[in-house]
């Protein structure tokens, strides 16, 4: 009887330790989303000052506002994220945004001069992913590896929870939840 009273106990603490895993992953999620909203508000204001202008100068600025959205969301998926690969896409994402405006200021340029600038453009945007997807350091990697391990054995113990019935299974899951911080 005491075995089972301890049992019990057990379960319980480990549940509750999970409860607080998971109202820590909610407040980064509320976060993220806000940031997100953010960047999203920031836009439509940025886009109502671009209406006022005319011509090239409001394609550039509306350019602009897009790049700005398109940088604040991926920053913000990367903090969410928090993995290298999350970081490198995140600067994609900005070289591409970059990119985009320096092109739309190339349209104002003619002739040659606006070849120039396409191409001086399109290499800063190739120089700024290759130096994204370089940033991954062999620690990166190593992190990234580490993940994906213990993601498999967790995925390994939630199937062994699953075979298991009652309070045994909630008990399984509460522990496999606490053990991979889940």
């Amino acid at each position: 009887m005491k075995k089972i009273f301890v049992n019990g106990l057990v379960a319980l603490a480990v549940l509750g330790f999970s409860m607080a895993a998971f109202a820590a992953a909610d407040d980064a999620k509320a976060a993220y989303k806000a940031s997100k909203e953010s960047a999203t508000e920031t836009y439509k204001s940025a886009r109502v000052k671009c209406n006022a202008l005319g011509g090239a100068p409001k394609d550039v600025c509306i350019e602009e506002a897009k790049a700005v959205e398109k940088s604040s969301k991926a920053e913000a998926e990367a903090q969410y994220k928090n993995t290298p690969r999350a970081r490198m896409m995140a600067q994609i994402a900005m070289a591409d945004a970059d990119y985009g405006v320096a092109k739309e200021k190339c349209k104002a340029q003619g002739g040659n001069a606006k070849g120039i600038c396409i191409k001086e453009a399109q290499a800063a945007r190739t120089k700024a992913i290759v130096n994204a997807k370089s940033s991954k350091t062999i620690g990166d990697v190593k992190t990234e590896a580490t993940q994906d391990k213990r993601n498999a054995d967790y995925d390994v113990a939630v199937e062994k929870c699953k075979s298991m019935a009652g309070p045994t299974k909630d008990a399984c899951f509460a522990t496999t939840n606490s053990k991979y911080g889940k």
